[in-house]
C-alpha cells in the first residue's frame, strides 16, 4: 500500500501499552480482519510465526482461541473471551494463555515471569478516517512484566502484517 508508514506506533504507561496504526482500508474490511479465522491466521503472529489454528466465536462471552508457532516449532496457545463487540467500531476481550482446548493456563506453569499477568484487557478501537482506518489497540501489561517489550514488538509486527494483507 502507499502511503502507508512502515510501522505501528507503540507508546505505554504503567499500566497498558497502547499502538496504532491507520490503514489505507474502509474500517468494516479492517474489522472484518480481527474477526475472522482464515484471516486472522495470516496474520496474527509476529514475523517468523504463524498461526496454525484460530477459532473465533463472535459473540459476547464467545471464545478466541489461537496457536502462534514459533520457527522452532513451539506453540503458544491463548484464548481471548469478548467482552464488547461494536461493529464495526470497537472489539473488547480478555486475552489469557491457555491449552489447545481453550482452558486457562497459569503463566508460571508455561515457563513465563511470576509478573506475566494471568489475565489481560485488549481494546481495539476502529476509527474511520474517510477511506482510512486508524486502529488503536489498549493492552494492559504492567510494566514490570519481564516480557513487556517482547510483547510490544510482537504487536507492531502483527500490525505491519495485517498492513500487508489488506
Amino acid at each position: 500500500m502507499t502511503d502507508q508508514p512502515l510501522s505501528a506506533v507503540a507508546t505505554s504507561t504503567d499500566h497498558e501499552v497502547v499502538i496504532s496504526r491507520v490503514y489505507n482500508a474502509p474500517r468494516e474490511l479492517v474489522f472484518n480482519a480481527w474477526t475472522d479465522p482464515e484471516q486472522l491466521k495470516r496474520w496474527w503472529a509476529p514475523m517468523d510465526c504463524t498461526t496454525p489454528y484460530c477459532t473465533v466465536d463472535l459473540r459476547v462471552g464467545g471464545l478466541f482461541l489461537f496457536c502462534m508457532r514459533r520457527p522452532d516449532g513451539l506453540e503458544f496457545w491463548t484464548r481471548g473471551i469478548y467482552q464488547e463487540i461494536l461493529f464495526p467500531e470497537r472489539l473488547v476481550f480478555l486475552e489469557s494463555l491457555a491449552d489447545n482446548t481453550g482452558k486457562k493456563m497459569d503463566p508460571a506453569e508455561l515457563g513465563f515471569s511470576a509478573q506475566f499477568p494471568s489475565e489481560s484487557l485488549v481494546t481495539v478501537t476502529f476509527t474511520a478516517l474517510g477511506s482510512k482506518t486508524r486502529v488503536e489497540l489498549r493492552h494492559t501489561v504492567p510494566s514490570t512484566t519481564a516480557e513487556r517489550e517482547q510483547m510490544v514488538q510482537g504487536w507492531c509486527e502483527m500490525f505491519d502484517k495485517l498492513g500487508d494483507i489488506l
